[in-house]
């Protein structure tokens, strides 16, 4: 396993925070209290203030159609100096709820200085979206696993192929320039100069862009769980596999310490031989889960993927089933269907088919079944465990229109950005190849969680970041690894 050694964590320093006036009182703004007009809303926030911003639908055409952005706000609690906008990512994630989750997190001293503003990218949630039927027909399992997956795809293109015929302009507007012109719209509605801006995973990428197009509106970017600047999701299932082989090592070599728990070997070569045999004696002799489902040899590859907090529980399942058991029935995922329109829509917390728009019209990938089948099959090969993970380059198959890069560059204003030494979502390597493109300071979480910066004591310095432009290059432990119970 790959040892890093841990740096001093950062901690806050005190400063004296400067007062900077907002433009303008943001009066054309009808900000309401969330609760009291959005669909879903959670009755327990009081806090939460919601609002809609109209934006252009196609900048290019400033006098055309027009769309609504759903934007929400916490004010700050003390002297105020200005405003963060906030994105979780996806793309296709809602941030409504980010500001009063940020306010309950470690990273909570953001809003005694700034008022928090979170928002629903275009066709996601409240914002100007549409209405899509999602193809559930499953292949006949008698076919080949080429064949089963040819199936899948045909079928979701024909899915993806009805939605975009629905409202082409809006599918083709779901990019990250025209999402980061949005973010400038909402600054300029709530009469700032200059925002502040903290995304995280694919709002990193939004970041960029962001600051690519409007440097001078940047106040301070914090960026954490960081997007490569070149956008293939080709690459990205190339490189998430490459990371997820590094994490089944890791995870191996973690099994061997507590072989008078779990019996897999004491080194780690013997347990990554057990687990791999158990995985082909299940895809050999499958069995039938509690729900009625196969326990298989994919059933076992999963547990291979587990972040680091869920080793003990992925290890105690893999022992099970190499004893004769089953793991527990999963509950299917609820997603509600989206109905209604603007704050009368069903609030979801985000959009499958907006992620797909926007990964696809802006990767130059493979629009064939048979040149993804041979990419997947060349991952596996390469990667035994984690090669069958990748998800994203087959949601491009037989997208209807062609690809726009990103064209990120560097800029002035001051720049953080937060990589995690062992996640295999956004690997580190993203990280190091964005801030050779724009710039910035790297802090280097020692964790594989996803975006994890505001969850950890270290999240002090996002506040000292926002409050006095403080970069910093430490790096900062993540939470522990749970050890199993004898």
């Amino acid at each position: 396993m790959p040892k890093f050694r841990l740096l001093v964590p950062v901690v806050a320093a005190v400063a004296m925070v400067p007062l900077v006036p907002a433009l303008a009182s943001a009066q054309g703004l009808d900000w309401k209290p969330c609760v009291s007009i959005a669909k879903g809303w959670d009755a327990d926030d009081q806090r939460t203030e919601c609002a809609m911003v109209t934006v252009p639908l196609d900048y290019s055409d400033p006098g055309g159609r027009t769309i609504d952005i759903a934007v929400s706000r916490i004010r700050a609690t003390g002297t105020r100096t200005g405003a963060i906008v906030f994105n979780p990512g996806g793309p296709g994630q809602s941030g409504m709820k980010m500001p009063l989750t940020m306010s309950e997190s470690k990273a909570s001293g953001l809003l005694e200085h700034h008022d928090l503003i979170g928002f629903d990218p275009r066709g996601v949630d409240y914002s100007t979206s549409l209405q899509c039927d999602e193809d559930d027909a499953q292949p006949d399992p008698s076919l080949s696993e080429k064949d089963q997956a040819r199936f899948l795809a045909d079928h979701k293109a024909a899915a993806n192929a009805a939605c975009f015929a629905k409202d082409p302009a809006l599918v083709k507007s779901f990019t990250t320039p025209n999402i980061a012109r949005d973010v400038d719209r909402i600054r300029e509605a709530l009469g700032e100069q200059k925002i502040g801006y903290y995304g995280v995973s694919w709002g990193t990428a939004l970041g960029a862009e962001y600051r690519t197009l409007f440097d001078s509106h940047v106040d301070k970017m914090l960026l954490d769980s960081v997007m490569p600047p070149e956008l293939s999701v080709t690459t990205m299932d190339d490189d998430q596999a490459a990371a997820g082989e590094n994490t089944f090592r890791e995870f191996a070599a973690w099994v061997a310490r507590y072989d008078s728990v779990y019996h897999f070997g004491g080194i780690e070569p013997q347990v990554e031989k057990a687990l791999l045999d158990l995985r082909a004696e299940l895809a050999a002799h499958p069995r039938t889960g509690p729900d009625g489902s196969p326990l298989n040899g994919e059933t076992v590859n999963q547990f291979f993927a587990y972040p680091r907090r869920q080793w003990v529980e992925a290890a105690g399942q893999l022992a099970a089933i190499r004893d004769g058991g089953t793991p527990p029935a999963q509950p299917d995922a609820a997603v509600a269907p989206k109905t209604g329109f603007g704050w009368d829509t069903e609030r979801t917390g985000g959009n499958f088919f907006q992620q797909n728009a926007l990964l696809c019209n802006e990767s130059p990938s493979p629009r064939d079944f048979d040149t993804v089948w041979q990419h997947r099959v060349d991952r596996i090969k390469a990667n035994p465990v984690a090669g069958s993970f990748g998800i994203y380059e087959q949601m491009c198959v037989g997208w209807p229109v062609p690809a726009t890069h990103w064209q990120f560059s560097a800029g002035k204003s001051p720049l953080q950005l937060v990589g995690h030494a062992f996640e295999p979502v956004t690997p580190i390597g993203w990280a190091l190849a964005m801030q050779r493109r724009i710039g910035g300071s790297l802090m280097t979480i020692e964790d594989d969680a996803h975006g994890s910066l505001s969850s950890l004591p270290c999240a002090a310095a996002a506040v000292t970041f926002f409050d006095t432009g403080q970069t910093t290059t430490q790096s900062c432990p993540g939470e522990p690894i749970p050890a199993p119970k004898a």
